[in-house]
């Protein structure tokens, strides 16, 4: 089987496209029912018109936006193993009637338990003890108590929210900030509006930003943001990196403006080795890693072929994206 031409043995019902190197596990599900064609990033733009259904299972190729056709025959499904959809949403595809899915439900707790843990890091200073450690150093510390800390996380999607309730488990106030404001909230009383970001940054001691890549988010962390932290805060982000101003975010490290940051995601991925990022004091650089637990592409696999049975049943399609929007509405 090739990357771009290879096909199931079955070829009756529908065709799946599936955007990747790496083919999913379980697709063998699909025998009967569909036939299963590959494509890269090259290949993409003559085999759409061939495909009822997409799977965009290289979530890191913009080959999607790129390829799109305007007119024509394409699929009129496309699911992204991603929580995002940055990454293929483009004028066409907005436009036409194409429905588009995400792996919403798959990355939550594994990113929320991620953050947790870097909270737990930073405020227990570990990588100063591992540092210390390894200088074979006895030096007697004070570290942060969690508890009784506030954090403002930015994103009151799926993925925000399992945040924000995991670190309410950990005795810290959390301050969840959305598109539009929604009182009364189950669990976390109010969702602040995005206008309100602004005005709760100074109290915050941990910042975290899980917003979605839109128009209205790009470049939402700049020098503004940074600056209207207090000394002690600590920002981490795990949505996007074009959402945080890379700049922004050293000039502040470097100038002891904020205490600490991690980051999971960035403007430019992979991180080139000659990077400034990895030499920032207080940075904590991870490879975009936060999602991604043992187990993770079957679990992804699984959600998409549970998603095809209901669309070959004629059923609705589960994690709807409102492509306008750019995610899917929290109902």
């Amino acid at each position: 089987m090739s990357e771009s031409t290879g096909t199931s043995t079955d070829s009756t019902g529908s065709t799946v496209l599936v955007l990747g190197s790496d083919p999913p596990p379980k697709l063998d599900r699909l025998t009967g029912r569909a036939q299963v064609i590959y494509a890269d990033d090259a290949s993409l733009a003559g085999l759409l018109p061939s495909a009822d259904v997409l799977l965009a299972w290289d979530f890191t190729s913009d080959a999607i936006r790129e390829a799109w056709p305007e007119h024509g025959p394409k699929p009129v499904w496309v699911h992204t193993a991603s929580a995002g959809v940055d990454r293929l949403l483009c004028p066409a595809l907005i436009a036409d009637d194409t429905q588009v899915t995400n792996a919403r439900g798959v990355f939550e707790q594994p990113i929320a338990e991620y953050v947790a843990g870097l909270v737990i890091a930073m405020a227990k200073d570990f990588y100063g003890s591992w540092e210390l450690q390894r200088q074979r150093r006895w030096r007697h510390r004070e570290t942060l108590r969690v508890a009784g800390t506030r954090a403002v996380v930015v994103g009151s999607g799926p993925i925000g929210r399992a945040i924000g309730t995991t670190l309410q488990a950990l005795g810290i106030t959390v301050d969840l900030v959305g598109r539009r404001e929604r009182s009364p909230d189950p669990e976390f009383g109010l969702v602040h509006a995005s206008d309100a970001l602004n005005g709760l940054l100074p109290a915050a001691d941990w910042v975290v930003c899980a917003a979605p890549l839109t128009d209205a988010t790009r470049g939402l962390f700049g020098k503004d943001a940074f600056d209207r932290m207090k000394a002690q805060a600590r920002f981490i982000n795990i949505g996007r990196g074009q959402l945080v101003v890379e700049a922004d975010l050293v000039a502040a490290l470097r100038g002891w403006r904020i205490a600490a940051a991690a980051l999971d995601v960035f403007e430019q991925e992979p991180l080139t080795t000659d990077s400034t990022l990895w030499d920032v004091p207080h940075l904590i650089v991870s490879p975009h890693m936060s999602g991604d637990t043992l187990g993770w592409r079957d679990a992804l696999a699984e959600q998409f072929l549970d998603n095809f049975d209901q669309w070959y049943a004629g059923e609705p399609l589960s994690n709807l994206v409102d492509k306008r929007l750019g995610y899917v509405p929290v109902r």
